[in-house]
């Protein structure tokens, strides 16, 4: 019998790893970064915890947040809009004398514990923004109430380059899926189970760890929790086979987002039992000119085609003029390609115009960045 997700809670960490994405997070948290034609990143996890049936989230933000507001809104779409419970948007300088600037994940959660505390919930789940993942997180709960870990990390083992693990954790698994060694940081390409920073544990026990590291000068929740008390704890490692895809920088967000062109990579993020929600635009359906042409591409609402689109994904309200050509790009929202204009491996952001008669390209291995609301001519 499935736990009663009603009393979990979900603490979503809205900047955690912008850095990775300086371009994309110059001014939004990377949970309010745009994805897959319609979607925000935050919008997945979001959606799981939603589809589980969870009824109480928090997301703490640090800066940039007024775009992550604007999206959530009352969080209707996430069925989020509750006198009780519902979703919280934990702002920085909650202490006194408050800086606003984390020194870590375990400092950010010692700011907002006594909205932990009033949620009064059993259990409580963790995790980052830079993931494009929808997990099943009644299934994460049955499996760590199961085990009777007092931590259960979600992980996945693949082959890694070293850049994709250079800004990660790692895990040793033994025997029951109990974490033995945790390597933080370390560039090692190869086979490896990396941490995916999604985590559920008892609410007492994260209230204790927050309490005890912090007055301890310790903020790091992979440091000081993973790596510093993986031989006192029992943490868990639970293998998620999904699909999920982890942006650590802007190549990563061009190939994540090109994935979703695969039907089949589609089919798994979004299957017809867990949906994934996102704010309403109440935009117009596509139009097509006569000489348009769309091959193997994402088209959301409001978009005006009257070029070629061929292996793009473009968000609501783009606009591909006569003669245009839109390759293997992102067009985010309210973009527009001029007449007579040729696009391909780039990645504009909102409000982006490109005008008529100009060839603007890249390699696939390094995407042009347009930023938002650039006039190119």
């Amino acid at each position: 019998m499935s736990y009663n997700m009603t009393n979990v809670l979900g603490i979503l960490f809205a900047n955690t790893h912008e850095g990775a994405v300086p371009e994309l997070a110059a001014k939004r948290t990377i949970a309010s970064i745009p994805f897959g034609g319609r979607f925000r990143m935050v919008d997945f996890l979001l959606s799981g915890m939603s589809n589980s049936g969870m009824s109480k989230v928090g997301i703490i933000t640090r800066s940039n947040y007024q775009s992550l507001l604007d999206h959530i809104g009352s969080a209707r779409p996430w069925d989020l809009a509750r006198t009780d419970g519902g979703l919280t948007l934990l702002a920085p300088f909650g202490r006194n004398n408050d800086t606003g600037l984390f020194k870590g994940k375990l400092d950010a959660l010692s700011s907002c514990l006594s909205y932990i505390r009033h949620t009064d919930c059993e259990y409580v789940v963790l995790s980052d923004c830079d993931l494009v993942i929808n997990p099943d997180f009644t299934h994460l709960l049955d499996v760590h109430i199961e085990s009777g870990a007092d931590i259960t990390a979600v992980c996945h083992t693949d082959s890694y380059t070293e850049e994709e693990t250079k800004d990660a954790a790692c895990f040793k698994v033994g025997r029951g899926g109990r974490v033995e060694a945790v390597a933080i940081n370390r560039a090692m390409a190869g086979k490896r189970t990396m941490d995916l920073n999604i985590y559920v544990m008892k609410t007492s026990l994260l209230i204790n760890l927050v309490e005890d590291l912090v007055s301890l000068g310790k903020f790091s929740f992979s440091v000081d929790v993973l790596q510093g008390k993986y031989a006192e704890l029992d943490i868990r490692a639970y293998e998620f086979s999904g699909f999920y895809r982890r942006i650590c920088d802007l190549e990563s967000y061009y190939h994540a987002n090109m994935a979703l062109l695969e039907p089949e990579n589609l089919k798994k993020l979004m299957p017809r039992e867990r949906p994934v929600y996102t704010k309403d635009r109440a935009d117009a359906p596509a139009m097509y000119g006569f000489d348009s042409a769309v091959r193997n591409s994402l088209v959301a609402n409001g978009c005006v085609i009257e070029g070629v689109v061929e292996n793009s994904i473009l968000f609501r309200g783009v606009k591909v003029e006569k003669g245009a050509v839109v390759r293997n790009s992102i067009l985010m929202q309210d973009t527009v390609v001029g007449k007579d204009t040729t696009v391909s491996n780039i990645v504009t952001d909102k409000n982006v115009e490109i005008g008529d008669g100009l060839s603007v390209t890249s390699a696939e291995s390094c995407p042009l960045y347009i930023a938002k609301g650039r006039i190119l001519k």
